[in-house]
């Protein structure tokens, strides 16, 4: 009975604060209606200029298809190589394409004319892709008209994400970005927040054992976590027509253990805190570490192999990878037992960590 008081008292201070329930309906309004069309990784909208020194058909048939790709803008026709590059010192133009003056001669003669692509690269991403698109749409046959490169002979058969929409391999992520936010951040705030006012004293003082206090301060983060998870599934059906392919059950599932994981690490960093301020720190720079380490925006095995060590003590990663397989796969527990179990595992240990940590003075 006094556990069922304590967590009525958490929902009156999580009620009567007047920043927390606007942020807690907010922030999953705005992750999930927002983000995803600005975390996209694809590249697009490159400004190609074109220096032409054939002038013939075949160079103009090569800007046209340059013109109608949809990840180009192109930029103008510049008369020298020297005016072009000004351009991109500029950053009026991020390519240059410049097209030999025996251009359309080679090709009659079935030659491979060399062509030079010189792109801006310090944004290094988006300077080499936009090279190989380029380059596709130059090696193209300039009588096909294709201008992607792609041979017509072959065909690429997707068999998950077929619309390739960015926004499939990100939603499920962010999923996990806001578990992270709810069920970690929240609980150590408020804790060292209690702190702060001198409340936890009193309540240190009480026959209230450690479990009831901790399982207290931890209960409703995880419902309001739930909550915001089904809100999200919601809103990735309502407004992109999204939905997961495989098992909810699997979803709810992966999403507690993660929330098990951050409550975890955001009571023990708040037992080791005095301080919102220190708490602050301390959390966020495990959290970003976490992110950034597990495969949300990049591949884990473009990482270094000491980087990809760190994958294994990731919880983040297994739930990345085992969220995307079960949402945008359709697989089933038996594709993802190795990440639930690894997640198991990690999280049980935090939360014994968590449980130990914590110190009540009677």
């Amino acid at each position: 009975m006094t556990i069922r008081y304590l967590i009525q008292k958490e929902f009156l201070q999580i009620r009567r604060n007047s920043f927390m329930p606007k942020i807690i309906f907010i922030f999953p309004i705005v992750i999930m209606c927002v983000m995803p069309w600005v975390m996209n990784q694809e590249v697009k909208n490159i400004v190609v200029d074109v220096v032409d020194n054939d002038r013939s058909v075949y160079s103009q048939r090569l800007v046209h298809r340059i013109e109608a790709s949809p990840y180009f803008i192109f930029g103008g026709q510049q008369p020298t190589y020297a005016a072009a590059l000004k351009e991109i010192e500029q950053s009026r133009a991020d390519i240059v394409l410049v097209i030999p003056q025996d251009y359309s001669r080679d090709l009659v003669l079935g030659r491979h004319p060399q062509v030079l692509i010189a792109a801006n690269a310090v944004n290094g991403t988006k300077g080499s892709i936009g090279s190989s698109y380029l380059s596709q749409i130059v090696s193209a046959s300039p009588q096909s008209g294709d201008s992607r490169g792609v041979s017509q002979g072959a065909g690429v058969l997707n068999l998950y994400n077929k619309s390739q929409s960015y926004k499939v391999f990100m939603i499920p992520a962010l999923m996990g970005i806001l578990m992270m936010m709810l069920c970690g951040f929240l609980p150590a705030l408020n804790i060292v927040g209690e702190k702060e006012t001198g409340t936890i004293e009193q309540i240190n003082v009480t026959p209230v054992s450690k479990w009831a206090f901790i399982l207290a301060k931890l209960i409703p983060y995880w419902i309001i976590g739930m909550l915001v998870l089904t809100v999200c599934l919601v809103l990735s059906w309502a407004v992109y027509g999204i939905t997961c392919q495989g098992p909810l059950g699997l979803v709810y599932l992966l999403a507690i253990l993660l929330a098990l994981f951050f409550s975890s690490l955001g009571l023990i960093i708040s037992n080791y805190s005095d301080t919102m301020q220190q708490a602050m720190l301390v959390m966020w720079f495990f959290v970003v570490c976490l992110m950034l380490l597990s495969g949300l925006f990049t591949p884990t095995r473009s990482m270094p192999s000491w980087a990809y060590a760190t994958t294994y003590i990731n919880p983040m990663h297994y739930f990345i990878d085992a969220i995307r397989t079960v949402f945008v796969r359709g697989g089933g527990f038996g594709t993802i037992a190795h990440q639930v179990f690894a997640l198991m595992g990690i999280s049980s240990v935090m939360a014994v960590w968590a449980v130990l940590s914590y110190r009540k003075n009677h």
